[in-house]
């Protein structure tokens, strides 16, 4: 099928909910607990003025938390940085200049830097958008160069605060992120051996796993490069998982499950033992851990069109705004700069939430606002409640979430002073149709021809990566290092593919996808891993009544 003419916008399913994230707490509770200091100790000094500030610092206690905690140290560390640098900059353009065409324009670029950066190290959620807003907001705050260093110092304090909640829970569960992936990683293998690897559906289960299974080793490789017997025996747990994703008439989803289920809690982690007794199926650990990382150039350098889009989608969003009066066109920036997503037609999925998100979420602030206006305290607590449900929800939808973050924005923005309600929706209305509008429509402009070169290099990848592990299959005595470490290989590469290939499939504007090539590949590719892992010996034995059986040792 072609791929050069444009697809058609889904509607049906673009709003349903979904399943409520396994950790919806820890970011909700987190951010609470690192704004609520700050705003409470501004109230009591009567400054609730400087809270935009702090708050710079305290919404970087919403990124991390599926990571381990060694990984998470350094990744808040980044986005503190991060945050507070944009913020940085905004201020002295702010300060410097009362252009709003120039402010826009340098928002629009940080809105590009903070969508490339994040991408390009997978940051994870909430991702740019609020890097974006924390920046675009404070581009139109009255400021001058005298008060920069006081305001960026308060959002640096904040951000360090932030960084010790995000820290705190590893006292108590210090393994929890890698236990979590483990987990999902052995549910979703589970899934697909009950599909016995040709029920309906099969295929999507196996993408699922593959996927599942890769973010499992990611999240064990990030935890550092000293295994203690936790983490070995993490591992075992996820080779396991790797087995069912191979060979899935032979695994045990029954088996699977329950080891899943004794990670949820804080007891010992289940001890799996490879049925050959010996350590060489985690050879290939030790060398994914040895590997260098590619270089974050590289890594940019695909990321080039959506750079582009979201620039000028945002410029181009901020200057609709302002043509139109709109007293703040960061609101429209803001918005364009969140509806880019990996293609085309996700981008236009996120569109349509923002904007019912929105919507719907300006009627909450309408409902809210007399309440808010009471008493200062009044305003505060409904502004922490509704940090807690933007986070709590998001992940069930993310018009949903919107439905709490557009009021907590609004309710923000009366921090300094009163404002009138009535003209603060229409704004917000006007800036949210103007942004989606825009924001798409420049998506749809700026072609992204590299899509279709990444699946390219991608199919490569992992056509190159079967054909070694079939030449060491080929072999009469391959090393059961060689032989794992290719099989890792090929599983990561298949993995990708599969990314790689949904990604381009929703872009527009671009050459004819290899389809059929993609599913040969993907299904020599499986093959190929289930033969590898017979060949090591992994695939379990089964009891006369042809179930299969594991080796578990306490």
């Amino acid at each position: 099928m072609s791929s050069a003419s444009p697809h058609r916008l889904p509607l049906a399913g673009v709003l349903r909910l979904g399943r409520p994230s396994d950790i919806w707490f820890k970011p909700a509770l987190s951010v609470v607990a690192a704004v609520a200091p700050a705003n409470l100790i501004l109230l009591a000094l009567g400054r609730l003025d400087l809270a935009m500030y702090t708050m710079a610092g305290s919404l970087c206690a919403l990124y991390g938390h599926s990571r381990p905690y060694a990984a998470r140290a350094r990744v808040l560390a980044w986005v503190v940085l991060g945050m507070v640098g944009g913020l940085t900059v905004s201020l002295l353009a702010a300060s410097l200049t009362h252009s709003a065409v120039v402010l826009v324009t340098v928002g629009a670029v940080l809105a590009a830097v903070q969508k490339t950066v994040s991408d390009a190290t997978r940051l994870g959620p909430p991702g740019n958008v609020v890097l974006t807003f924390i920046s675009s907001a404070s581009l139109f705050a009255p400021q001058t160069l005298g008060q920069v260093p006081g305001h960026a110092g308060l959002a640096l304090a904040a951000g360090a605060w932030a960084w010790l909640v995000g820290m705190a829970p590893g006292l108590l569960r210090p393994h929890g992120p890698e236990r979590r992936a483990t987990a999902q990683a052995l549910n979703a293998a589970a899934a697909y051996a009950d599909t016995r690897g040709t029920a309906d559906g099969h295929g999507r289960a196996r993408a699922a796993s593959a996927a599942a299974i890769h973010a499992a080793w990611q999240s064990l490789l990030a935890a550092g490069a000293r295994p203690d017997r936790n983490r070995r025996a993490l591992e075992r747990l996820l080779v396991r998982a790797e087995v069912a994703l191979a060979a899935p008439a032979d695994a045990d989803p029954v088996r699977l499950r329950a080891w899943a289920r004794e990670l949820r809690g804080t007891g010992r982690i289940p001890r799996a033992a490879s049925p050959r007794g010996s350590a060489d199926e985690l050879l290939g650990v030790d060398t994914e851990l040895a590997l260098p990382r590619r270089p974050l150039r590289h890594r940019l350098a695909p990321l080039a069109p959506i750079a582009v889009r979201t620039a000028v989608g945002c410029a181009l969003a901020g200057y609709a705004s302002l043509a139109l009066g709109v007293g703040r066109p960061y609101w429209a920036l803001v918005t364009a700069a969140s509806l880019y997503q990996a293609n085309v037609t996700l981008t236009w999925s996120r569109a349509v939430q923002r904007v019912v998100g929105n919507v719907v979420g300006v009627l909450v602030f309408a409902a809210l606002a007399p309440l808010a206006h009471v008493h200062p305290v009044a305003l505060v607590l409904s502004a922490l409640a509704l940090n807690f449900g933007a986070e709590a929800l998001m992940g069930r939808n993310y018009w949903l979430g919107s439905v709490c973050v557009t009021p907590m924005a609004l309710l923000i923005t009366e921090f300094a002073r009163a404002q009138n309600p009535a003209e603060l929706m229409t704004e917000r209305v006007m800036d949210t149709l103007v942004g989606a509008l825009v924001g798409f429509v420049a998506a749809v402009a700026v072609t992204n021809r590299r899509a279709g070169d990444r699946l390219g290099h991608a199919l490569a990848t992992a056509e190159r990566a079967r054909e070694d592990a079939a030449r060491l299959l080929a072999e009469p005595h391959p090393a059961p290092h060689a032989l794992e470490a290719a099989r890792r290989a090929l599983a990561a590469a298949l993995a990708d593919l599969r990314a790689t290939a949904d990604a381009a499939s929703g872009e527009w504007w671009q050459r004819a996808l290899p389809e059929e090539r993609v599913v040969l590949a993907e299904q020599s590719g499986h093959r190929t891993l289930a033969a590898t892992v017979r060949r090591q010996g992994f695939v379990p034995q089964r009891d006369q009544d042809g179930r299969a059986t594991e080796d578990v040792r306490p």
